[in-house]
């Protein structure tokens, strides 16, 4: 694609990078076939070639955004299958985070958005704040009818019915085994700590098990994820910034093999530091994280599984986008859930997004529901004893639309190798605690 940047221009490093990747794209329009949003609305402008083009007008010619451009970007789930399927190698996900930094530095978005934006970026990434918000939406769930803004009853829906205890696993501390083949920091997250807290505890009964010594460091937190994708690049930069120095801090001291993480959304945003962080200070350290970060199944396929007792269910898997998009694993999570003895089943069209895509299915329950929707449906036509995903996100989402168990993938390897049985599988519920 033609570009026509001035030199003025290409001195910031964003547009630097925006002019780069709209010049891999050729046009070819393969990136439709595989855009979720495309195949719900069937518009050109909400498929990732339209929308480079309205990116690329909107940055070359320094526009503020208008509301059309705002509205098919907004639209977007990042769900980066088009990077997937692109023959050309266009980076659509650098593309779109700086497009929407750019508006949102630029366009004054109608007060509720800016209401909800601002009220999802200070709860979410805090799990204390998001605890109480949602024993909140627990409390307001049967007035939701009377909510005129689809996007409020989206957020009072999406509160589980059981809000599970705090797990003290997640204190910084250091899990020892007595001689560690590997040591490894878990990112613990924040959503995740909040809405199911027996993922980091099956991930860190398994890599014990496994002989691999499990750091939870102090000062890390949030991925920064859930802001970035807003545009609010220096509260997301500020959580990105306080894990790479916790990380960095445990390199230099005693070492870290991996940094592990079981939530692919987090995953694919601290990948990606290293790219953030490009002009910062924090340049060097950034890359040394991202260099080592690593998705749970990543590590656990080098890692030799015990021998396993696994009951004979038929697991229907969940490809997160941002697993098998944002970081490429594929065969990972289904090969080390058949070699612990669970059938593997694969729902139709696994490449195309559930609609959950960390806030989308907040800002955008339509869309969101429609693509929850189809993909209950095609992994429901499997007729599964249970489904597995790698992200909570994914989990949250689906379970809304189906009475078939969700769990996360770590959650099935812990209990085949000696660790209890999911409770969503057990029948038990965890217990409505703050602490």
């Amino acid at each position: 694609m033609q570009t026509n940047f001035t030199e003025e221009q290409l001195t910031d490093p964003g547009i630097q990078r925006a002019h780069q990747i709209l010049r891999s794209c050729v046009h070819c329009g393969f990136c439709t076939a595989t855009c979720p949003t495309y195949q719900v609305l069937g518009d050109e402008l909400d498929s990732p070639r339209g929308r480079i083009y309205l990116i690329k007008d909107m940055l070359e010619n320094e526009r503020v955004p208008d509301a059309k451009t705002v509205k098919h970007i907004d639209r977007c789930l990042s769900c980066l299958s088009c990077m997937t399927t692109c023959p050309s190698g266009v980076h659509y996900m650098h593309l779109v985070d700086h497009a929407r930094a750019y508006i949102e530095q630029r366009y004054k978005r109608p007060f509720m958005d800016r209401a909800l934006r601002w009220v999802l970026s200070r709860i979410l990434p805090y799990p204390n704040r998001f605890r109480l918000a949602l024993l909140g939406a627990k409390i307001g769930r049967p007035f939701r009818r009377f909510l005129p803004d689809p996007r409020l009853r989206a957020m009072l829906e999406m509160a589980p019915k059981h809000i599970p205890p705090v797990s003290r696993n997640d204190d910084p501390q250091t899990f020892v085994v007595a001689e560690p083949k590997m040591r490894v920091a878990l990112m613990t997250g924040c959503a995740q700590r909040a809405l199911n807290t027996d993922i980091n505890d099956a991930t860190i009964r398994l890599l014990g098990r496994l002989g691999v010594e499990v750091v939870v460091a102090e000062g890390a937190g949030c991925c920064g994820a859930l802001t970035h994708h807003m545009g609010r690049e220096d509260e997301s930069h500020a959580a990105a910034a306080k894990n790479i120095r916790a990380w960095a801090a445990e390199i230099d001291g005693k070492g870290l093999d991996a940094i592990v993480i079981n939530t692919s959304g987090c995953g694919t945003t601290v990948k990606d530091y290293g790219h953030m962080f490009r002009n910062d200070a924090l340049a060097t350290d950034a890359e040394r994280v991202s260099s080592i970060a690593m998705d749970i199944t990543e590590l656990l396929s080098r890692l030799e599984l015990p021998a396993t007792n696994a009951q004979p269910l038929k697991v229907a898997y969940h490809a997160a986008c941002s697993l098998q998009h944002g970081q490429q694993i594929k065969a990972a999570p289904k090969d080390l859930l058949r070699k612990a003895g669970f059938t593997v089943l694969e729902p139709a069209n696994p490449h195309l997004c559930c609609g959950s895509a960390g806030t989308y299915n907040l800002m955008q329950p339509e869309i969101s529901g429609e693509l929850k929707r189809r993909k209950v449906g095609t992994l429901e036509a499997l007729k599964p004893d249970v489904i597995s995903a790698g992200n909570i996100g994914c989990m949250m989402q689906i379970g809304s639309g189906t009475g078939v168990p969700v769990v996360h993938t770590v959650e099935l390897l812990d209990w085949a190798t000696g660790g209890p049985k999911p409770k969503s599988l057990s029948g038990q519920e965890s217990v409505p605690i703050l602490r």
